[in-house]
């Protein structure tokens, strides 16, 4: 295992932690809301964006010091990665859950993640949407649509769904390189290097209302997930 998946598995591990309740984000949901963050036309401060990580209320409930500093640290080093990412390249690597049974790749936690730090400047991402070349309005659009299946609210058939479900996974490091050119103007001199998405298997967290996994078919949140 190399020096950085060590460091993804113990930032996951340390979200894992965080009370399910809450609905904090995976790791997941947090890359791809750093790399919305990120893409921003406007800055947005930590003290502004990291409250969402921890959830519903904003309230992370750290058992201790310790662990505050250490979950803390460990997302503000997964910012400043994707952030020097981004510098070096337009072409982002997203992370992406795997199921563990189909070995399918879910790219909706991420584009969720996204979606919620766009939400934080809706002004700006209006904005954005309003000056931005064909090319970019047609990509923003599709981020928002991936968005749309996600919560169920898409107008696409069901076969439409079905292929872009499998296309998906690749198109969304194109699609942020696309909107970068717009959105962060002093990166357009990176040319983005030619890379496959290859996902970082994160532990999948189940849902609060989702049956849960011991089969006691209780809901997560009145189960497992109450410890």
């Amino acid at each position: 295992m190399t020096k950085e998946e060590k460091r993804l598995d113990r930032l996951n591990e340390l979200l894992f932690a965080l009370p399910v309740d809450n609905m904090p984000m995976t790791l997941s949901e947090l890359d791809g809301y750093v790399t919305g963050v990120l893409a921003c036309p406007e800055m947005i401060p930590p003290s502004e964006w990291l409250p969402e990580v921890w959830g519903e209320t904003g309230d992370a409930q750290f058992p201790d010091q310790k662990a505050a500093e250490e979950t803390i640290g460990a997302v503000m080093e997964h910012y400043n990665s994707v952030a020097g990412t981004m510098t070096r390249s337009l072409w982002i690597e997203p992370i992406y859950e795997v199921d563990p049974n189909s070995d399918e790749t879910l790219w909706e936690p991420w584009v969720d993640g996204f979606t919620r730090a766009m939400r934080l400047r809706p002004e700006a991402w209006e904005n954005l949407l309003d000056l931005a070349d064909d090319e970019t309005r047609a990509t923003m659009i599709f981020m928002m649509a991936l968005q749309d299946i996600y919560t169920g609210n898409s107008k696409f058939t069901d076969d439409e769904i079905d292929e872009i479900d499998l296309e998906a996974p690749d198109l969304i490091p194109n699609c942020v390189a696309t909107i970068l050119h717009q959105s962060r103007p002093e990166l357009a001199g990176a040319v983005p290097a030619n890379r496959s998405s290859k996902p970082h298997k994160a532990t999948l967290r189940p849902g609060r209302n989702d049956p849960c996994s011991c089969g006691s078919d209780r809901k997560y949140k009145l189960c497992c997930g109450r410890h």
